[in-house]
Parts: structure tokens; C-alpha cells; sequence
């Protein structure tokens, strides 16, 4: 007798996230533990730009204005990432903060993320930007340090290159944005789930786990 097992439940987890967000590398690093551990669900995520700082200069701006123009001292903004950096570690994220010495425009990286959408390249490159970004201290708003992470995922770093010295795909992501505000999101991360459950917050794994299994249930009823 043979028994077929079921086919996995699939659903579609829309991302909003920032890539100068430490809440959001750690929420998509709980999602992705979660993940990995439930092999029942075949999961498509998808990437939606959010822009905390959306006035940012494209070059970026140095780590000690960005902290005193957003926290209005360095010591109360060290004591955050401090706080930050003790969940972090209990998730396998090594934040360092202290090697961040400019705070980037992360609009060329989301336009990088839409480009690298077709080549089957995103979801690897999300992580490899904030592990730039937090663990590292790379200059994520630079082109040839965007070009680097992108050719170390096999994508050609010439026309990645020449994609990055474009405008292409810069109205997308202020557009995505903008519409983000509008369905009420003014925090990040945000996970929306086939359309109908969303949560904000870098929640733990327990809680994303009953969120997608309320999901599921719901998509096998319709």
C-alpha cells in the first residue's frame, strides 16, 4: 500500500524590512531559523523595501552624526546596541556595532535585492548585506562593496556594476515605501503572510511559528 504524504503547505511571507534596521536582521534571522526547522512549509518570501531614514544623503553620513542626529547622544544610542547585541548573540548574530563607521543610504541595496530577484540570488543576498552591514562594518551604501557581496552569491560583478551606477529600480523602491506607509507600517520588520496575517516586530520563533500554522490552516480551508 502506498501512502503519498502530503504536499507542503505553500505560502508567499512578504518582508518589509530596512537594511540599517538591527531589529530586522534579527527578525528575518528568527524567521530563517524557523524555517529551517519546519521542513513542511514551502515558503516564498518576498523583499519590500522600507526606508527608515528615506532623507539620507546617497553617500551616507558618518556613524557618530547619524547616532547624535537620531538618539541625541552616543552613550544612550551605545546602550541600545548593547541591549541589541546581547538577543543578537542568543540568535548566532555577532553584532559590531563599533566597526560601523558610516551609516549608508540603503536604497542601491534594496534595488540590488530586485535585481538579484531573477538570477534566484535574493533571499541569500538579504543575509549577506546585514552580515555586511552589522558584522562586518562594510559600507553597504557603496557600490563596489554592494558588487563584492553580490559576485561572492556568482552574480557577474560587471553588470552588477553597471546596474548600480543606474537609476533602475530607485522609483521602485521609494514607490513600495511610500506604500507601505500608506497600509499603516511604520515599523519594521513587518511579516505578511499570504496577504491576510501580518505582525510587526522582531518576534521570537514561537510566536512566527503560530502565525504560520494559523496561515496554513487558513489556506488549505479556501
Amino acid at each position: 500500500m502506498n501512502i503519498v504524504a502530503p504536499l507542503p503547505a505553500r505560502l508567499m511571507i512578504e518582508v518589509i524590512f530596512d537594511f540599517v534596521c538591527p531589529w530586522c536582521y534579527l527578525g528575518l534571522k528568527r524567521l530563517s531559523f524557523l524555517l529551517e526547522r519546519r521542513q513542511d512549509l514551502a515558503v516564498e518570501l518576498v523583499w519590500r523595501p522600507f526606508l527608515l531614514n528615506p532623507d539620507m544623503p546617497r553617500t551616507g553620513m558618518s556613524r557618530a552624526d547619524y547616532m547624535i542626529r537620531k538618539f541625541g547622544a552616543e552613550d544612550r544610542a551605545r546602550r541600545l546596541y548593547a541591549s541589541i547585541a546581547e538577543l543578537g548573540a542568543a540568535e548566532g548574530i555577532t553584532f559590531n556595532f563599533a566597526a560601523i563607521r558610516r551609516t549608508p543610504s540603503s536604497v542601491d541595496a534594496h534595488r540590488l535585492v530586485r535585481y538579484a530577484g531573477p538570477f534566484g540570488a535574493a533571499d541569500a543576498l538579504v543575509q549577506r548585506i546585514f552580515q555586511a552591514h552589522f558584522v562586518d562594518g562594510a559600507d553597504i551604501g557603496s557600490h563596489a562593496t554592494l558588487a563584492a557581496l553580490a559576485a561572492e552569491l556568482g552574480m557577474d560583478p560587471t553588470a552588477t556594476t553597471l546596474f548600480l551606477a543606474s537609476t533602475e529600480g530607485a522609483d521602485a523602491v521609494h514607490s513600495e515605501n511610500l506604500h507601505a506607509h500608506r497600509l499603516g507600517i511604520n515599523g519594521v520588520p513587518c511579516f505578511l503572510i499570504d496577504g491576510e496575517h501580518a505582525i510587526a516586530g522582531a518576534q521570537e520563533t514561537e510566536v512566527l511559528e503560530r502565525l504560520l500554522d494559523l496561515a496554513t490552516c487558513t489556506s488549505r480551508e479556501r
